[in-house]
């Protein structure tokens, strides 16, 4: 259900060039002024490195940000943008705890987005992931996969749940510590900019 966003000059010449010279061994002018040969270029002259502006061609970057919520697109050589939105979770000492990013999928299927949600390591994977949006009946997702930055959960948005996210204020999002299961930590999902973030989301055209 992922969606990766995995899709970028001014050139600066730098020419060096010496006088060619020439020596006549047959009828040497002794008195013309003696030349030496150029010096070979010096080891630690700084030669220059292109310059160019904004991201390039397969980098992704922030065109905007809409409330809480920041609008990543992948810049290409042609055509439309493919984009997503994202948002980082902290907790109250502003600690990331989490991060949220969502995409559209096409239309056809049981949900009309997905989300990536990337947590740390130790995290009780088999407590699963709970959100709740303004504190409505909450929902329980599993976890994916785990790599050394962290662990995934990929969800299922269905229009309701997009409907939820667009008219709510924000949404608590929890998790299980694996040193500590009988705790719970809480962090909000902020739900401004949702709505104006998540209509420049493009949907994958592949």
């Amino acid at each position: 259900m992922t969606h990766l966003l995995t899709r970028i000059s001014i050139i600066a010449a730098l020419a060096v060039a010496g006088p060619a010279f020439a020596q006549d061994t047959t009828t040497p002018q002794t008195d013309a002024p003696q030349t030496e040969a150029p010096a070979p270029a010096d080891p630690g002259l700084a030669m220059g490195e292109t310059v160019t502006d904004g991201p390039q061609a397969g980098q992704t970057y922030v065109r905007e940000v809409s409330g809480d919520w920041s609008v990543e697109c992948l810049k290409v050589e042609e055509g439309e943008e493919p984009c997503q939105i994202f948002q980082t979770l902290t907790d109250g000492e502003g600690n990331q705890v989490a991060n949220m990013r969502i995409f559209k999928l096409p239309a056809g299927g049981q949900a009309e987005a997905g989300a990536l949600v990337a947590v740390p390591l130790e995290t009780l994977l088999t407590a699963q992931l709970t959100i709740t949006v303004d504190g409505a009946q909450p929902k329980r997702y599993p976890f994916s996969v785990c790599d050394r930055q962290g662990c995934y959960a990929r969800i299922g948005l269905t229009g309701e749940d997009i409907a939820s996210y667009k008219r709510g204020a924000s949404a608590t999002v929890t998790l299980v510590p694996f040193v500590a299961p009988d705790e719970r930590v809480e962090v909000t999902l902020s739900l401004s900019g949702f709505t104006a973030g998540y209509d420049k989301v493009t949907v994958p055209t592949e």
